[in-house]
């Protein structure tokens, strides 16, 4: 594995995944595992229900995220860590003023996903399906409300 020296100048180009931002610091081919991603976006904006076979793991950096997590919502604030465990139901929005965190996965291929959805079938498509279809090739479900 090469060694990874990521400054904020070298940085990819931020993903658009339905409505906010997904910057990869990290994919699976650079770690041989987990990845890590920067997750920007406005108030309201973020992905509806869904899960996957990964943990998920989010640390604030600033503004507020409203999330879910199975039954469970609150707040996190900056400074907050909020873990998800593999195949938990979960969802986020962007609070008030919208906001920023970063993100870790223990392995999966989220990055080559949020490549796909930067294509336009994303949370902000009208047709669900596709987003369902598109998910699934990648080992993630997405729930969608009747």
């Amino acid at each position: 594995m090469a060694k990874l020296f990521i400054t904020k100048d070298k940085r990819k180009s931020p993903l658009k995944v339905g409505g906010f931002d997904i910057t990869v610091l990290a994919s699976t081919l650079d770690t041989m595992g987990y990845e890590i991603f920067i997750q920007k976006g406005e108030e309201g904006k973020g992905p509806g229900p869904h899960f996957h076979p990964w943990d998920e793991t989010f640390y604030i950096l600033n503004g507020k995220l409203h999330c879910g997590i199975d039954e469970d919502e609150f707040l996190a604030f900056p400074g907050t860590l909020v873990h998800i465990p593999m195949g938990r139901i979960h969802w986020f929005k962007f609070g008030a003023g919208g906001g920023e965190f970063l993100a870790i996965t223990s392995k999966g291929n989220a990055s080559e996903m949020f490549a796909e959805f930067d294509k336009g079938i994303n949370w902000e498509n009208l047709d669900k399906n596709k987003l369902v279809e598109l998910a699934k090739q990648y080992n993630q479900t997405v729930i969608i409300k009747k």
